[in-house]
């Protein structure tokens, strides 16, 4: 039988604790803990969590896999719940109760939702762990628009009008006011986004000739066309930055696909386990993100969590 020695030219380490800095494929046995351990670089993958206290779509998210708010929706449009990597909580209520809203925040403790629907809405609310506030509206009220950024600097772009009309519209918070700047360059609703006010991305959706994969670029003063998804969707999550986003869900009909962004392109990865769209998306970038809720047949309460990215494995006999 070939062994570790004759495969890698070495020997395996036997160390009292687990290296700080391993390389891709090292392997070693921690004294300590009594076990062999090797790094590698796990590629992605979707695990359950726990399940929101009601079915819910629609919704907007905000914060991280780890401490993340679900706000809004269709069948509770004024409805809040608080993750904590585990376990949903319900807090106070939104203010203005609606659906198809976008939100933007760093945590479960700091968050903006804004927009929305039946109708397009302008009121924007401020959490602050506790209760939202009402602040000052949108300039342009819309639903189906995408947000990105935290509660005191966040963006606003495309949607639908009071009109129904698909829009290019892009706003910026600066925690008081939003402020008219430049459009996307082409009008879709139905979007998701990610990363802040000053580097964002925005991709997929509907557009005036039909469902899209297609993806811009913000800079903080121009939306630039960057390379599309390669899968054209509406009504799908997203989470992660400008240079590290996650896409997944979508619709028509429900899909269970999920592409990493690298900055430059994207790449499919590990499916859903659950295919469905209108669901609620949050995360810090593409190994790390939380897809929320949604709808198949029926809405759903699920919660599901990607992890990719280097990780450390511990080998058992089975």
């Amino acid at each position: 039988m070939t062994t570790y020695k004759e495969i890698r030219g070495t020997n395996i380490e036997v160390v009292s604790s687990d290296p700080s800095n391993p390389v891709t494929g090292q392997v070693w046995y921690n004294s300590t803990d009594n076990v062999v351990k090797g790094f590698y670089v796990n590629p992605g993958a979707w695990a359950t969590g726990g399940n929101l206290n009601a079915a819910n779509y629609g919704s907007a998210a905000a914060g991280i896999q780890t401490a993340a708010l679900d706000f809004g929706g269709l069948d509770t449009p004024a409805d809040t719940e608080s993750y904590n990597g585990t376990n949903w909580t319900e807090l106070n209520n939104l203010n203005t109760g609606r659906n198809f809203l976008a939100g933007a925040g760093a945590s479960n403790t700091a968050a903006l939702a804004f927009g929305g629907g039946p109708a397009g809405k302008e009121e924007t609310e401020n959490w602050n762990g506790s209760n939202w506030t009402e602040v000052n509206n949108l300039n342009v009220g819309r639903r189906n628009l995408a947000g990105t950024g935290i509660n005191t600097a966040a963006l606003a772009f495309g949607g639908e009008d009071p009109g129904t009309a698909k829009i290019a519209n892009t706003e910026t918070w600066n925690g008081t006011n939003w402020t008219e700047v430049n459009d996307l360059n082409t009008a879709a609703e139905k979007l998701a986004g990610a990363g802040t006010n000053t580097a964002a991305l925005a991709f997929g959706g509907s557009i005036p000739t039909g469902t899209t994969g297609g993806t811009e670029l913000w800079n903080g003063t121009n939306w630039t066309e960057v390379n599309d998804m390669g899968n054209a969707r509406y009504f799908l999550g997203g989470a992660g930055t400008s240079t590290s986003a996650l896409g997944f869900g979508g619709y028509i009909p429900s899909k269970a696909f999920t592409e990493s962004w690298n900055g430059t392109n994207w790449t499919e990865v590990a499916d859903l386990s659950n295919a469905r769209a209108y669901l609620g998306g949050c995360g810090a970038s593409n190994t790390s993100a939380l897809a929320i809720g949604g709808y198949t047949n029926t809405p759903v309460a699920l919660t599901e969590e990607w992890d990719a990215g280097p990780a450390t494995l511990t080998f058992t006999d089975s």
